[in-house]
């Protein structure tokens, strides 16, 4: 992989590749980029002095030295198969970020749950101890001006098994956060998911952070001789990181944290013991690269939080409406725990899911038995594809029965049409309610279609 010249970017738009637009651009790389649609994205990226085209168009990879591309594209684009014709190099995005790893010293943060929490917490904390980190992050960071930055310093950034990104970068450190069944379609089973995890953090030639609560990642950190952090160790044994004294009230967590370097108390505007661990890991990274815990829990205290991770959208009638990217059983689970441990006054929970991807629910719709305990009322909606191809028989109706089955008693709504959800959903909140809206699909938009829908029922009586 040889240093590139201009380079097109197709799907431009979505998190990561914008991500990786604006760091190739302050890297002094030529770069363009392509969409299917407007958005506040690629105008931000207009901005910048990226040039983007509205729609796809074979002849925007003219005079390019290389294509990337999202992994929502298609192979049958009209771009990609363009440079294919022209012999232009297509990379995935994954050699793009590899490419980008290799010229610059760089901390991984991997796992399947709480990446990009830990990336930001993880940049905060090297940014208050006076370095200038460059970052790539998957989501937006109200307390960063973009969710990608060069910088002059270490690179952090995410490193996704979805497309084994993971294992085609070459980091100097690296962060595995825990390990759980996801993207089998990649890996094949779960055994083949901890198999990428040990090559990973095999592959490291630095500081290994790894979390101890997790099972099998504590069990890859004994073999990797990791750094561990975690509230309780999996096999009861001994941590180099720890928090003690967990208190969580109004939206807010705080702990003392006890590492190598010292101890500190931490304050968090964040619920839930797996943000705790999401500190813990930024902390015990940082101090790997000479950050005191003072210093990493200063960055932690007035924390913004992370675009759709627990995000107020809305308040009406009494009721707060929140968004939140939670899509995998024990992240869901996770994020209504938290909720349950400081109810900040709520009443009740309703939770509405939209599972995602049609492979992703043909072999795991059953592990969403347990997800909902701590809501009140959960209404499941139908499928989002994300590019995959629809399945005979999978449908959101299969995490319904799972959760049915598992807890008879739990009232559980099945809502295919979304305006149906909306107006199910519109009707049931009542003053006092949290209504929190799950998923990595179009759900996003979810509390804004749900307030504008009561807005018209109490104008029609």
């Amino acid at each position: 992989m040889t240093p590139p010249g201009r380079i097109h970017i197709v799907g431009v738009g979505g998190p990561g590749t914008s991500a990786i637009a604006i760091i190739l651009a302050e890297m002094g790389v030529v770069v363009s980029g392509s969409d299917v649609r407007e958005s506040p994205v690629l105008e931000r990226l207009r901005a910048r002095g990226i040039p983007v085209n509205v729609p796809h168009d074979p002849a925007s990879i003219l005079g390019c030295d290389v294509v990337t591309h999202s992994a929502a594209v298609r192979s049958g684009n009209v771009e990609l198969r363009a440079a294919t014709d022209s012999n232009v190099p297509v990379w995935t995005r994954a050699m793009m970020l590899a490419w980008i790893v290799r010229q610059r010293p760089t901390i991984a943060v991997a796992g399947t749950h709480g990446k990009t929490t830990t990336t930001t917490l993880l940049t905060l904390a090297l940014r208050r101890a006076g370095m200038d980190p460059g970052y790539l992050i998957g989501a937006d960071v109200p307390q960063l001006d973009q969710s990608a930055h060069w910088g002059r310093d270490t690179f952090v950034v995410e490193a996704d098994e979805s497309d084994s990104s993971h294992l085609a970068i070459a980091p100097q450190a690296g962060i595995l956060t825990n390990v759980d069944v996801d993207h089998l379609d990649e890996h094949g089973s779960f055994e083949g998911i901890m198999d990428s995890f040990d090559r990973y953090l095999g592959a490291i030639p630095g500081a290994k952070v790894v979390c101890g609560d997790d099972p099998h990642a504590l069990r890859l950190a004994r073999m990797h001789a990791a750094r561990t952090y975690g509230v309780k160790a999996a096999d009861g044994g001994a941590l180099d990181v720890t928090a003690t004294d967990l208190h969580f009230a109004d939206g807010a967590t705080t702990f003392v944290v006890h590492s190598p370097w010292g101890r500190a108390n931490v304050s968090i505007p964040l619920r839930g013991v797996h943000n705790v661990r999401n500190c813990l890991a930024a902390i015990t990274m940082a101090g790997e690269f000479g950050v005191v815990p003072e210093v990493a829990a200063a960055a932690f205290g007035d924390f913004a939080g992370v675009r759709r991770r627990f995000e107020t959208r809305a308040t009406h009638g009494g009721a707060t409406f929140v968004d939140d990217y939670a899509h995998l059983p024990a992240e869901i689970a996770a994020v209504l725990a938290g909720v349950r441990a400081d109810r900040s006054g709520w009443k009740r929970v309703v939770a509405v899911f939209q599972p995602n991807r049609f492979n992703r629910m043909a072999v795991m719709s059953d592990t969403y038995r347990d997800a909902f305990v701590d809501a009140d009322v959960v209404f499941i909606t139908d499928v989002y594809a994300s590019g995959t191809e629809r399945i005979d028989g999978v449908t959101g109706e299969l995490v319904v029965d799972a959760v049915r089955a598992a807890h008879p008693t739990r009232r559980v709504e099945w809502c295919a049409q979304r305006a149906d959800l909306v107006d199910f959903v519109a009707k049931e909140v009542r003053d006092g309610d949290l209504c929190i809206s799950m998923g990595c699909g179009d759900i996003e938009t979810f509390p804004d279609e749900v307030v504008a829908r009561r807005r018209d029922l109490t104008r029609a009586n």
